[in-house]
């Protein structure tokens, strides 16, 4: 008999409870260094200070308990018509390699078509690190757009994707 999955909820205004579960997330993946860290918890303040004016969305996901298992943040690329950038997507390492990030990746995807965007786009890193997260991004369907040696640091490259969500 398999154990049924606890039901997921996904939810797209953060609270100020966010904030610190988003840092608490995003340094237990130990993919991010302090900077990083500070920067999505920053995100998610901005976005309780200024609301939609602040650029970012979110998709949040949590059990029934109210658990952060996982995050979302993307918003409009300023200057653009219709392109948004992904800026963050971190899954609870517990919870990593059982579709959750697929299912906010999409459920982002869908919120940027709602919100009238028709291209996404994602950095990465091209360090060793990151292959797993590459290799993510190409299963959903996301294309290698440009890779940028050396953009973050020596031997740290940027690999930017770009899924088309619907035609201009």
């Amino acid at each position: 008999m398999s154990a049924t999955r606890p039901p997921l909820l996904l939810r797209y205004e953060p609270t100020s409870a966010d904030v610190e579960a988003v840092r608490a997330l995003v340094a237990r993946t130990a993919y991010f260094n302090a900077e990083e860290v500070g920067i999505a918890a920053e995100l998610v303040e901005e976005r309780l200070a200024k609301g939609e004016d602040s650029g970012y969305e979110f998709v949040l996901a949590h059990d029934e308990v109210g658990k952060l298992l996982g995050y979302a943040c993307f918003g409009k690329i300023p200057c653009t018509t219709n392109r948004y950038d992904l800026y963050w997507i971190a899954v609870d390492p517990e919870r990593q390699g059982r579709g959750l990030g697929r299912e906010l990746l999409r459920a982002s995807e869908d919120r940027i078509v709602a919100l009238g965007g028709a291209r996404v786009y994602v950095d990465t890193s091209t360090r060793p690190q990151y292959a797993s997260t590459r290799a993510f991004y190409e299963r959903c369907g996301y294309e290698l757009d440009a890779a940028l040696e050396c953009f973050y640091g020596p031997g740290d490259g940027k690999a930017i994707y770009r899924r088309i969500l619907k035609s201009d």
